[in-house]
């Protein structure tokens, strides 16, 4: 910017002193003082409108590069599933030929394991599924369990009864 010393803005104001006079001095440096004012701020918006440019670009240019490397995954990814798709549709029809051939161990294979889960499937039902109580009564499973000493009171023939005195006596 222009380089303005004490020296030379004393200058100016005796020059100006003598040009404008003492009368309309505060006046014409009031006006100077509002209209440097103004030039500063347009000046400041004129700045920040670029550094706002500037930034926007940046914002456009980084969106691009991110836009492309999703387009790239999803290719990479596209790409990946289609592999797999084709790998797993060779070893289907591999194994669709070796049946046809006659070769019925993998048949058998199979046909075990699908036993062997249903089968688990079976006891994992009855280990984590409640029991109905029509069930356990028709099967013997116990509803309660009773301690010793209530199984002899519930249990304890009519005729006996309820002893008369202490247990001590």
């Amino acid at each position: 910017m222009i380089d303005i010393g004490l020296t030379k803005l004393a200058l100016i104001g005796v020059v100006a002193l003598i040009v404008v006079g003492p009368e309309k001095l505060p006046t014409v440096a009031r006006m100077a003082g509002s209209l440097f004012g103004r030039a500063q701020r347009y000046i400041n918006e004129v700045k920040s409108e670029v550094s706002r440019e500037i930034e926007l670009e940046e914002l456009r240019k980084m969106q691009k590069d991110v836009q492309e490397a999703a387009s790239d995954i999803e290719q990479s990814i596209s790409q990946s599933i289609s592999e797999t798709k084709h790998s797993l549709h060779a070893a289907w029809d591999d194994n669709l030929e070796v049946g046809a051939n006659g070769n019925t161990t993998d048949q058998l294979k199979v046909e075990q394991l699908a036993i062997k889960a249903k089968s688990f499937r079976k006891k994992k039902l009855a280990r984590s599924s409640a029991i109905p109580a029509w069930y356990k009564q028709q099967n013997g499973y116990r509803a309660s369990v009773l301690s010793g000493a209530a199984r002899v009171a519930k249990y304890r023939p009519a005729s006996q009864g309820k002893a008369s005195g202490s247990f001590f006596s």
